[in-house]
């Protein structure tokens, strides 16, 4: 079927959504706008899905959540036992549309007879995930895209543990939703028909005093409140949570930035809603210097993401990288746990976030665990903790996610944000500021130092471009970099590792995905990722040194000759 054909189905299609039908006829004045709306379908992939809003099989509209919320419906009742009185918790962001999403995904699972739980008004992702654990639930849809740009929604699937769901269950949800032939043709039923039928109930505010309870067990300790806070929550769903659980263990002194405190579709105060920026922050930073604040926390939208900025010695501010957040709330939550947590303690990574932290918890005698970059790996290995005597203690990947108590098994900013205040007030007590405290952790264990850089290639020829890269890096892969050795190529499609000092092969334990990492001497690291939602390839760096300039001349060094070898593939 052509993409003309099937936009021929949804033009002669009677029941045609009235806003939709309007903002076709608009489209029709663009045959590229079109043809992009329909030449394919919106890829539903192991995260859910994303994509921009409108009419068309490539766009978020009411169509094209039904078919994903039919394929989701008919895979849990296939697999998972009561899913039917069990239900589907459903929460939804400050977005476009996104409460008229998360109705529509109600109104198909009343369809099949299968209760919605959905929250009468936003939350965040990190409460959606609780709430599959505390509602028992079959099911966990979250309404976001995080923090993408206005014009686009997305539809995150969790499983009956709260995580996301993992690869295999992945795949078994996506083969579902690709059987569903017409999405224009999906049965659902009215949503007073399944409010008086018991299939839709209102969730309140019960689940959010069952989060706050959790939230107070990660306390390390408590002290008088000395830092003065401030916080933006990006126009998005975090306020109140962040507001409330810093508030009943006794931090009162957190300013607001009014201008990002309500929700806002649009963001209409940053170029991007995105705490990883340092844009996003330049409205805190301002409040911050008026009102002379310790701390500045931010929030994305969806509130998984937690970005930090901290005085230094100047007096400004500076904006910590994921990495050295990461590591900080790391230390000091296992230099706050007992013998036993510790002896029992494990500590989870990506194999793109920085080896600190690894370091810092071989300090502590803790394990580390590397996994995939995504945190529904992290949240699968704490899974598999309730069946041995392992203990989670803390989780982090660079992209600004962390978790520490796993009453959640997401990325937890409300969490991290709680966590972060007592943190800096903790170092406060001690005289020093959370830069002072991260100076600390690089004189004991190594300056420690990452980057990352993304290279977006658009289109046909952009993926093409960035499919000849990764195909030369594995045929010719790098022998040394900054004058450094290379001592292992791991190659996680092939799930091999080659060590080529001893001229020997490991296997790799996890799952295969198209990424290449090489180590070096001295704890330096390259990595290779393509993006799986965005046209990009993306090159991470790790370096150690004794010294932070040498780091820092050593990264520039490694950085510069990865560009020039993918410049040289690309124009080759």
């Amino acid at each position: 079927m052509t993409w003309q054909d099937t936009l021929k189905k949804w033009t002669s299609f009677t029941a045609l959504d009235e806003d939709l039908e309007k903002q076709l006829d608009e489209l029709s004045k663009s045959e590229n706008e079109l043809e992009d709306s329909f030449y394919t379908n919106l890829t539903f992939g192991t995260g859910g899905m994303r994509g921009m809003l409108g009419p068309g099989t490539n766009r978020m509209n009411i169509y094209t959540v039904r078919k994903a919320v039919e394929g989701l419906a008919n895979y849990i009742t296939q697999h998972i036992d009561h899913a039917h009185n069990k239900g589907v918790v459903i929460a939804y962001d400050s977005r476009y549309m996104s409460q008229e999403f998360a109705v529509e995904t109600a109104r198909v699972l009343g369809a099949h007879n299968i209760k919605a739980y959905v929250f009468e008004s936003l939350r965040p992702t990190p409460l959606l995930s609780f709430a599959v654990r505390y509602l028992n639930t079959a099911s966990g849809i979250m309404i976001t895209a995080s923090h993408n740009p206005p014009e686009y929604n997305g539809f995150k699937v969790y499983n009956e543990d709260g995580g996301q769901v993992p690869l295999k269950e992945a795949a078994s949800i996506i083969e579902e939703v690709n059987k569903v032939e017409d999405e224009l043709n999906v049965s659902v039923k009215s949503k007073e028909e399944i409010e008086s039928a018991g299939l839709l109930e209102w969730v309140g505010e019960t689940v959010d005093k069952a989060y706050l309870q959790e939230l107070k067990t990660i306390q390390k300790q408590a002290e008088e409140n000395t830092v003065n806070i401030v916080f933006t929550p990006l126009h998005g769903t975090a306020h109140d949570l962040v507001l409330k659980g810093l508030a009943q263990i006794g931090y009162d002194h957190v300013h607001v930035v009014k201008e990002q405190a309500k929700p806002d579709p649009e963001f209409s105060t940053v170029q991007s809603p995105n705490p990883e920026e340092h844009q996003a922050f330049e409205m805190a930073i301002e409040q911050g210097k008026k009102v002379d604040a310790d701390i500045l926390i931010g929030t994305d939208p969806d509130a998984d993401r937690l970005g930090v900025a901290v005085k230094d010695g100047d007096g400004s501010y500076q904006v910590l990288t994921g990495n050295q957040l990461g590591s900080l709330l790391l230390d000091y939550t296992l230099s706050h746990s007992n013998d036993k947590e510790l002896k029992n303690g494990q500590f989870i990574k990506t194999i793109v976030t920085t080896e600190l932290g690894r370091a810092i918890a071989s300090h502590y005698g803790v394990d580390t665990i590397n996994t995939l970059t995504g945190f529904k790996f992290i949240g699968e290995k704490i899974k598999q903790f309730e069946s041995d005597e392992r203990q989670f203690l803390f989780g982090y990947e660079e992209s600004y996610g962390y978790l520490i108590g796993d009453f959640v098994r997401d990325k937890d900013a409300v969490q991290a944000a709680v966590a972060a205040c007592e943190m800096a007030n903790y170092w406060k007590t001690k005289g020093k500021t959370l830069l002072e405290a991260l100076d600390t952790l690089y004189e004991q264990h190594g300056y420690y130092l990452e980057g990352l850089k993304s290279l977006t290639l658009k289109g046909k020829d952009g993926a093409e471009q960035i499919a000849a890269i990764m195909e030369d890096i594995r045929k010719n892969p790098f022998t040394q970099l900054g004058g450094l050795q290379v001592t292992a190529i791991e190659d996680y499609q092939s799930s091999k590792r080659q060590l080529p000092i001893d001229a020997t092969e490991e296997d790799i334990t996890l799952p295969k995905e198209n990424v290449m990492k090489f180590l070096l001497e001295n704890d330096a690291w390259v990595c290779f990722r393509p993006s799986g939602t965005e046209p990009k390839i993306k090159s991470y760096f790790g370096v150690k040194t004794d010294d932070a300039n040498q780091s820092k001349a050593l990264l520039q060094n490694i950085q510069t000759e990865v560009e020039e070898r993918i410049n040289k593939i690309i124009h080759a």
